[in-house]
């Protein structure tokens, strides 16, 4: 994990990181947001997957949840009225559910998992989302459905953080309004990210030392979520599907062999 190599005053704003981590972190935040707002879903898992390598493992799944909460929240108010509120609702009753159980988990594994082992985790599920086959769920139009997913992917962004594409396989992607899919993908994602801050926060994280950090990369974040919301249908999305999926499997290998290094 890069640390104070670049020493001063910089390195005490940044919880240790250095200038170099501190710029790949704001560039990944732009390109994740980016890509999310562009394609509709992709650009969590590949945030996670790069901040991984840069931030300690315990701070890793709630810094990612507060910068993801910038990100999407930014893209569900610039679509705003686009959000059908009813699915989003049954949605969030489910994360709701979710918390509760999340909670309990979180207290379970406290001292039970080393927290070295949390990269490996992400890692394993970066490559299943890459290769794997999501289920083409699309019960977004029901709501026990959506009220099943919102806790079904809420309990499990806990642990693995990028949920992005379970959500949007649950919703429907399929949806003939690309706005209206955008709007509801991204206001269901601020409800979970939200949630997920509030239970770490709960659990003990401290966010304040992270918050010069945090504060740029939402700020990044938002940055790319403009550009990407301009970009959205002009990529060549088949083409640039078939090469993030290479970047998010070299990605994961590359967190796994890291992991392989530390002499596990």
């Amino acid at each position: 994990m890069p640390t104070g190599e670049d020493g001063g005053l910089l390195t005490t704003l940044f919880a240790g990181l250095s200038g170099t981590a501190l710029l790949i972190l704001l560039l990944c935040s732009f390109l994740g947001s980016l890509l999310t707002a562009a394609l509709g879903v992709g650009g969590g898992a590949f945030l996670i997957t790069v901040m991984a390598g840069i931030v300690p493992p315990l701070a890793l799944i709630p810094l990612h949840g507060m910068v993801q909460l910038g990100s999407n929240g930014s893209r569900a108010w610039l679509a705003r009225r686009h959000t059908q509120w009813p699915k989003v609702g049954w949605f969030s009753a489910g994360a709701l559910l979710a918390v509760v159980l999340s909670v309990l988990a979180l207290h379970w594994l406290s001292g039970r998992m080393d927290p070295g082992v949390i990269p490996l985790f992400i890692a394993l599920f970066i490559l299943w989302l890459s290769w794997g086959k999501v289920p083409p769920v699309g019960l977004g139009e029901h709501p026990l459905g959506l009220f099943t997913g919102g806790w079904l992917t809420t309990l499990a962004t806990m642990l693995v953080g990028a949920t992005g594409p379970l959500v949007s396989a649950w919703l429907g992607r399929s949806a003939a309004d690309r706005w209206q899919y955008t709007a509801n993908f991204s206001t269901c994602m601020s409800v979970q990210h939200l949630l997920k801050i509030v239970v770490f926060g709960f659990a003990g994280f401290a966010f304040s030392q992270w918050l010069p950090l945090l504060l740029l990369m939402v700020l990044a974040g938002y940055l790319g979520t403009r550009a990407g919301l301009k970009l959205m249908g002009r990529i060549p999305e088949a083409l640039f599907r078939t090469l993030f999926r290479w970047l998010l499997t070299l990605l994961a290998l590359r967190l796994i062999w890291q992991f392989l290094s530390a002499g596990w």
